[in-house]
């Protein structure tokens, strides 16, 4: 091999990182001679060395991506004893992100990243605190509880502001903050006593509304105060940039992977190669791959990959129950010669798991494919949980000294202790329970490699929080997903981070809190590391809570409800989930996959018959009682009522069967459309799906599966052309099924998302798909139409149909599924995220248009056109209020040092310009003598002068600083060299100093240096130029300042209107029924499953 290059490419590929003494022996090259060959290419590592103390080195894309901050201050301190590490700084510095300027971050009130003091120094300026309670009052934060604590709130001394401006006679305005802080809206209770003495608690309405309005008007005039100060926001920008704006992703490249003991006849895309090459090279990943991007091929590659170059031992692949035996014969089918061994059903029976068990353990397998169910069985050992749990106890121990010691508030040192005993309990019920001595534990497999195959299942993990009332907020454990998170955390202790891949089509299905989950999973040190390992920092640091209206349930009214609908700083997360994430959209990949049918899908509109309309009121009355607590709610509850609305939207006989069969329903409009387009496509025997997840096919009892059978068949289609996937109960029936409907003799396939999602593969004849209802959840919409809208599906153009029954829940479903798709799709979307995200995106607008629909009433239109015009004011205001920031900065800072700069030079250069002029030497007639002085010797022929400077560049590659070689015209002769460009420079010295590049020509190089010399008049007349124009530009800004936002009136003027039609539209309210539980003293504080270690 001859190369280095080429012996690089081999090193990763064979031994997955850079071997030297493996390149050497391929190259026959020392180690000196190839690290110089691929200067650049490679980089040392300034911290660490081998045992035996050699250099370690990273490729450049491992080198340059990371968090480039840090590594480049390691890099600088490193270059000052080593100036071999120049290059380092060199390179590093050209990949440094861009400084966020203050209009770019959004900060609001409860950002743990602030500092308390200037929270303090926020409420004193606010209130404009009268000196008692600038003594009294404090504001203290403690990170492990995640808990804002504000003392003395009592002492107002009077302050009209406290009480008035910014405050209520209930609740002044530091209770109010504090509650802002945690992230709560402020409630108001009043103590009421029962005729037997006993004493409950009552939301107050009016006051509590008092409340929060000057809660809002706290929070706005936090976002207005925080930047004002320049000081302030120079220190703020600064840090925030440092912390959370200082990571570069890695772009993996895969092309070089050679992939021993693949099926030649299988060629991988480049994406999946380079999804590999991020399981191989990277930390824990997670392949956030579009349905039907081959993730499959991805995992099975890089555990047998991780395999043969020594990564790992044993990689176990958890999949869906029903997928086990599908994922084992793709393995096969890629590699056939693997060693795999598959978990059946009846291997996790009582009797035979610790046996099926042992064989994982005692065999040598390449991959081991159990189901989601399987993998819970195995437990991790009772010591190990245990082990967790002290840790988190000592740690509240040490914390709970620390604080002690700083004599913290007595609030602070309680709610440690109480977090204590919680951890205390939990781990004396972990020591109680019986020991399974049978059970081989997680631990014991020997298994070191990890993968997860669609990990959203595992989504609902604990997430504490101090906020309540939120959507999205799973506050109770599920086992599966706290004993995966164990199995994870074992895995990045014996790994370093690098055991776990999870892969999924949809990363996020239902709210933000999933990624917020995932990176608990698979990025805990990240998060740490960030001070973010709290739900509460980080939902502080990168979203808002808005209390937005919905529809309510029951499709009559409209209703509150808070809700993360808005994310900010949203590159940031993103850079920092995307170290984990490979995320690859459709429109990333561009599949070869059919078109859409009018480039949409199409909705089918229908009216609701009498009795839908009626019995959707009734569903109103059930609510309102359900609301005022007039009924049990085991007897009836708010989702018993909204299962009953997605039901009657459907079909009103699912409540009840007596009911006549309405002629214009969803289900009749459905099998019209299915048997015209059975009939139109007859010749090529298309098939077609249809999807309905609210009823199942049981004898006996109406449904519509037997309905729409029933209906097609007296139609004259064939029985057994229509089937429903839930006859299919075994995988070989299963299989066999698929074959039939691929082949084209069945032609109508019915399921349930459930059952028909992920892992049916039918796509080859299918034509059209019917959404009989609506699912609860985008990915479920993803889910569905990706069994069609996929590869391999013989027909160009395919058609999506949706039914949507007017006035009824659908609007609801179809509005919930919107706001979540917003979300989703800015975050996996290929385009680089917007800073915030809360608008429309294209594949949100089609979910828009099925929801606009359903709604009736004219008031909400008018504050759908308000809202939208307000957005557009606001964001108008915010470029204002930007653009007012870096004036200032500007006039303050940048104008004058510019100026100061200029002036510098134009004084440097005229100096020089004279000292050029005396010691330039004439002959009798007046031409100029060519002299130049290096290394002691005057040269007057340029030739000879050229080669001795060629000759002496070799001094400047050991220097940091300019090397002085000689003089010319009076200006010293300096020469300096820049390693990752390999390039030579001279610059002249005097009173300023003027550069120019150096090449191989040894004329040339002097020609450079004198016309250096020569252009000193110009320089200092473009200079007198930029001074002029800087005076004007600096006086052009301060105008500039002087003009108002000039919609300022009609901005204010909208959002009163808008803030009177949310309130109309919400008058008929029993909101706050919802809210009128206080909270208990302790609900705050329970900790999750294990937030630290």
């Amino acid at each position: 091999m001859d190369t280095a290059s080429d012996a690089l490419a081999l090193s990763i590929g064979e031994k997955a990182g850079i071997d030297l003494p493996y390149m050497m022996q391929l190259t026959g090259k020392s180690e000196q001679q190839l690290v110089d060959e691929l200067k650049g290419v490679i980089f040392v590592d300034p911290m660490q060395r081998t045992p035996d103390g050699a250099p370690i080195y990273h490729t450049a894309d491992a080198y340059l991506s990371g968090n480039v901050r840090q590594k480049l201050a390691i890099a600088k301190l490193a270059a000052e004893s080593n100036p071999s590490l120049r290059i380092n700084v060199q390179a590093l510095e050209q990949v440094q992100p861009k400084d966020l300027e203050a209009s770019e971050i959004a900060v609001r009130l409860g950002a743990t990243w602030i500092d308390p003091s200037i929270i303090k120094q926020f409420a004193d300026e606010l209130v404009d605190a009268p000196m008692i309670s600038r003594r009294l009052v404090d504001v203290h934060y403690v990170p492990y509880t995640g808990v804002w604590n504000i003392s003395g709130k009592s002492n107002t001394g009077g302050n009209i502001k406290a009480t008035v401006t910014y405050g209520t006679n209930r609740a002044n305005f530091y209770h109010i903050l504090e509650e802002s802080l945690n992230l709560r809206a402020i409630r108001i209770f009043d103590t009421i006593r029962d005729a037997d003495g006993t004493e409950r608690r009552v939301l107050n309405a009016q006051e509590t509304q008092a409340a929060q309005g000057k809660q809002q008007q706290i929070e706005d005039a936090f976002k207005e105060w925080i930047w004002r100060d320049q000081t302030r926001r120079q220190q703020l920008v600064q840090l925030y940039n440092e912390r959370f704006n200082s990571i570069r992703p890695r772009e993996y490249d895969g092309s070089h992977i050679q992939f021993h003991g693949m099926n030649p006849e299988i060629i991988l895309r480049p994406h999946q190669r380079n999804a590999v090459a991020h399981i191989l090279y990277g930390n824990n990943t997670l392949l956030g791959h579009v349905v039907g991007a081959g993730k499959s091929f991805e995992m099975v590659a890089a555990a047998m990959e991780k395999k043969r170059l020594g990564l790992c031992s044993k990689t176990l692949i958890c999949v869906p129950n029903h997928l086990t035996e599908q994922l084992a014969s793709e393995a096969l089918l890629l590699y056939p010669n693997a060693n795999i061994l598959v978990a059946k059903r009846s291997d996790f029976e009582r009797a035979n798991r610790k046996r099926f068990c042992g064989r994982i353990a005692t065999g040598n397998y390449d991959i081991i494919v159990i189901g989601h169910s399987q993998f819970e069985r195995i437990p991790l050992s009772t010591e190990r949980q245990a082990m967790y749990l002290q840790t988190q106890i000592d740690d509240v121990i040490h914390q709970t000294a620390s604080l002690k010691r700083e004599r913290a508030e007595n609030f602070t040192i309680k709610q440690m202790e109480r977090t204590r005993k919680q951890l205390e309990k939990r781990l004396a019920k972990l020591n109680d329970t019986e020991r399974k001595d049978d059970v081989v534990t997680f631990e014991e497999l020997g298994v070191d490699s990890l993968m997860v195959d669609e990990a959203h299942m595992f989504k609902n993990l604990m997430c504490v929080s101090k906020m309540r009332n939120v959507a999205g907020i799973s506050q109770s454990e599920s086992q599966r997903a706290s004993d995966l998170l164990m199995k994870c955390m074992y895995l990045d202790d014996i790994t370093g981070g690098r055991g776990i891949t999870f892969a999924t089509g949809t990363p996020l299905s239902n709210s933000m809190t999933e990624l917020y989950t995932m990176m608990r999973y698979l990025q805990r040190h990240t998060l740490e590391r960030n001070g973010l390992a709290n739900f509460d920092a980080w939902a502080s640091t990168f979203g808002e809570t808005v209390t937005a209206i919905e529809l309510a349930p029951e499709g009559t009214g409209y209703r509150t409800k808070t809700r993360f609908a808005k994310f900010y700083n949203l590159p940031e997360l993103m850079s920092m989930f995307k170290e984990c994430a490979d995320i690859q959209t459709a429109d990333m990949l561009k599949l070869p996959v059919p078109a859409l049918e009018g480039g949409k899908p199409i909705n089918v509109q229908l009216k609701p018959s009498d009795i839908q309309r009626d019995m959707v009121a009734k569903l109103g009355e059930r609510a309102d009682a359900v609301r005022s607590g007039a009924v049990d709610p085991t007897v009836d509850n708010m989702l018993a009522i909204t299962n009953d609305g997605r039901k009657l939207a459907l079909d009103q006989r699912l409540i009840d069967s007596s009911l006549p069969d309405e002629p214009d329903s969803k289900v009749n409009a459905c099998v019209e459309q299915v048997f015209t387009i059975w009939e139109k496509t007859k010749a090529n025997r298309s098939t077609q799906l249809i999807f309905c997840d609210l009823s199942t096919p049981k004898a006996g009892v109406f449904n519509i599966y037997h309905d729409v059978r029933e209906k097609l068949t007296a139609k004259g289609i064939p029985p057994e052309e229509i089937q429903f996937i839930h006859d299919a109960n075994t995988e070989t029936k299963k299989a066999e099924l698929f074959g039939k409907v691929r082949s084209g003799s069945v032609r109508i396939l019915m399921g349930s998302t459930a059952k028909m999602g992920a892992g049916t593969n039918v796509q080859r004849k299918l034509i059209a798909l019917h959404h009989l209802d609506v699912p609860w959840r985008p990915s479920d919409i993803e889910q569905r139409e990706g069994r069609m809208v996929r590869q391999g599906n013989e027909n160009k153009e395919v058609a999506i149909y949706r039914y949507v029954t007017e006035s009824t829940f659908d609007a609801y479903s179809w509005q919930l599924i919107e706001n979540k798709q917003r979300f989703i799709s800015q975050i996996m979307t290929s385009k680089s995220p917007a800073r915030s995200c809360d608008d429309m995106d294209e594949a949100a607008l089609s979910y828009a248009e099925v929801k606009a629909l359903a709604a009736g009433n004219p008031a909400i239109k008018k504050k759908m056109d308000l809202d939208i015009q307000v957005t557009r004011l606001r964001t108008l205001k915010a470029q204002y209020i930007s653009q007012r920031y870096r004036l200032e900065d500007s006039i303050s800072i940048a104008f004058p040092a510019e100026i100061q700069r200029n002036r510098e030079i134009l004084s440097a250069c005229t100096l020089d310009e004279t000292t050029l002029k005396n010691n330039t030497l004439l002959d009798n007639d007046g031409n100029e003598i060519f002299s130049i002085m290096l290394m002691e010797k005057i040269y007057t022929k340029r030739e000879d002068a050229g080669k001795a400077l060629l000759g002496l560049l070799g001094m400047a590659m050991d220097s940091d600083s300019p090397v002085t070689i000689g003089s010319y015209k009076g200006l010293q002769l300096q020469i300096l060299y820049f390693p990752l460009t390999n390039e030579f420079q001279a610059q002249l010295a005097g009173e300023g100093t003027y550069r120019t590049a150096l090449g191989t020509d040894a004329l040339g190089n002097i020609t450079r240096i004198t016309n250096t010399a020569a252009s000193l008049p110009k320089r200092i007349e473009s200079t007198r130029d930029a001074l002029v124009q800087l005076d004007k530009q600096l006086e052009n800004a301060r105008e500039e300042l002087k003009k108002p936002f000039l919609q300022e009136k009609e901005l204010a003027e909208k959002s009163k209107r808008l803030a009177e039609l949310n309130a109309l539209l919400n008058m008929n309210e029993k909101e706050n029924v919802v809210d009128q539980v206080p909270d208990d003293p302790e609900s705050s504080l329970k900790r999750p499953e294990l937030l630290r270690t």
